[in-house]
């Protein structure tokens, strides 16, 4: 499967509707990010039941500050619409194909659990609440 470019627009629905989604924060300028490229893309066709996205940070100004993206490129994992794995630096193809196959296992029950129970304590009702890495 191709991968997805996303906007301020479509990251929230893409990451409340997507399962698991794998984001991508680069940049055309970012030679580490023009060599990660083909390692990403290479694991969004491998993995088709995945989503694999992409933000470029130069055209996406907005949503990599909302994202705290500090450095380039930032790898995102969510699942859920839960934020479980953030990571500044390209991955080598094998740490890539690792993360994906401890994302897929994850326990989204227990990562809730663990969520909550770090949750500080608060009057008001819990919301519902998508975590962010």
């Amino acid at each position: 499967m191709p991968t997805v470019d996303l906007t301020l627009e479509t990251f929230e629905q893409t990451i409340l509707e997507g399962g698991t989604v794998f984001v991508d924060f680069w940049a055309g300028w970012c030679g580490p990010c023009l060599a990660f490229a083909p390692h990403y893309q290479a694991a969004a066709e491998a993995n088709p039941d995945l989503t694999f996205a992409k933000v470029d940070t130069e055209a996406q100004q907005q949503l990599a500050a909302a994202m705290n993206i500090t450095s380039i490129p930032t790898i995102m994992a969510f699942k859920d619409g839960i934020g479980v794995f953030a990571q500044a630096g390209a991955l080598p193809r094998p740490v890539l194909d690792d993360l994906v196959s401890q994302v897929r296992a994850l326990d989204m029950d227990q990562v809730r659990a663990q969520l909550s129970s770090e949750a500080p304590a608060s009057s008001e009702p819990a919301a519902s609440e998508s975590a962010t890495a």
